[in-house]
């Protein structure tokens, strides 16, 4: 089958496109033929060899979201999955390829009315926005400010909120993606890249933090007494790493968000229900086919993409 090998970190350049010997379903396995591969900001950081949540070690067919139809099952899975269309972790590895055998007992049916590539964009965002939103729980009348908003989980906690009822400050880094934030619900939208961008944004009562850094730092001053600030994401390269003793004094809470794999599991398919009854809408900014998995990293790293980025198998 066709596939991208990381064979050494680096830059996006490493992901080399190549041939893999099929997978087999396992026990409790599934075997899913690709449509879709979901491609993620921590996969950047796996690919250059840079502090991630997870390892992998090269060589690596890397990639870790995946959406098609079951094809095949092992021993212990039920064979009325096979025709399913679904959507499933990998693992950590063997995503960016025509193939992949996952869990059958993790994988997601894509409900009716929804379409693959829509489902595979929400796998890992939708579970990651619903979280973050649950966590915070902005309540109505409340202003909320959501950074990176014009990215893949941004675009959904934009529009969760605003469901909530919240007042949504988008804060983006310029050109088309201010336009993204407007189309997703948006109430107001910053420019973080330019000087005093927090004095346009005003206070605010909860910070949904998809940068980090210097941006995240100065978001916190703009959270209200009482207000919450929650951490999804490092574009910046760095946490915002607001010392606990500062929030105090300001009377902010720092969300930390735990959950157990059943809610976890449970915020997926949150995500999935909501998008089939048409309340959620991943915004879909960037498509490549599987052999361009070296320029749709690099499309990412440059901070011109929008919304979510994805391979496009085809066979």
């Amino acid at each position: 089958m066709r596939a991208v090998w990381l064979r050494e970190f680096g830059g996006p350049g490493v992901l080399v496109p190549g041939e893999a010997p099929d997978p087999v379903a396992g026990d409790g396995q599934a075997l899913v033929d690709v449509e879709f591969v979901n491609i993620t900001f921590v996969e950047t950081q796996l690919r250059s060899g840079g502090p991630a949540p997870f390892t992998v070690e090269p060589p690596v067919i890397p990639g870790n979201g995946v959406g098609g139809v079951v094809v095949e099952v092992g021993a212990g899975a039920d064979p009325a999955l096979v025709g399913r269309r679904v959507v499933s972790s990998t693992g950590g590895s063997g995503g960016y390829a025509e193939r992949a055998a996952v869990d059958a007992a993790a994988l997601f049916e894509v409900p009716d009315g929804l379409a693959l590539d829509e489902a595979v964009a929400l796998l890992a965002d939708g579970r990651t926005a619903t979280m973050m939103l649950r966590a915070a729980a902005p309540r109505p009348g409340e202003r909320v400010l959501v950074e990176a908003a014009a990215g893949g989980v941004g675009t959904l906690l934009v529009q969760l909120a605003k469901a909530a009822g919240a007042t949504v400050v988008a804060a983006v880094g310029g050109g088309p993606k201010a336009d993204v934030a407007r189309r997703v619900g948006a109430d107001e939208v910053v420019d973080y890249r330019e000087p005093g961008w927090s004095e346009h944004a005003g206070e605010v009562d909860v910070v949904f933090d998809g940068v980090g850094g210097d941006v995240a730092r100065e978001a916190f001053t703009l959270v209200r007494r009482g207000g919450r600030m929650v951490s999804f994401g490092l574009a910046s390269g760095e946490w915002a790493d607001i010392p606990q003793d500062a929030a105090d004094g300001r009377g902010v809470t720092l969300v930390r968000p735990v959950a157990s794999p059943e809610e976890m599991r449970g915020f997926t398919l949150s995500a999935l229900a909501e998008a089939a009854a048409g309340r959620l809408r991943p915004v879909i900014g960037q498509r490549f086919p599987l052999e361009g998995a070296s320029e749709a990293h690099a499309a990412i790293e440059s901070r011109a993409s929008v919304g979510k980025t994805l391979l496009e198998v085809g066979r």
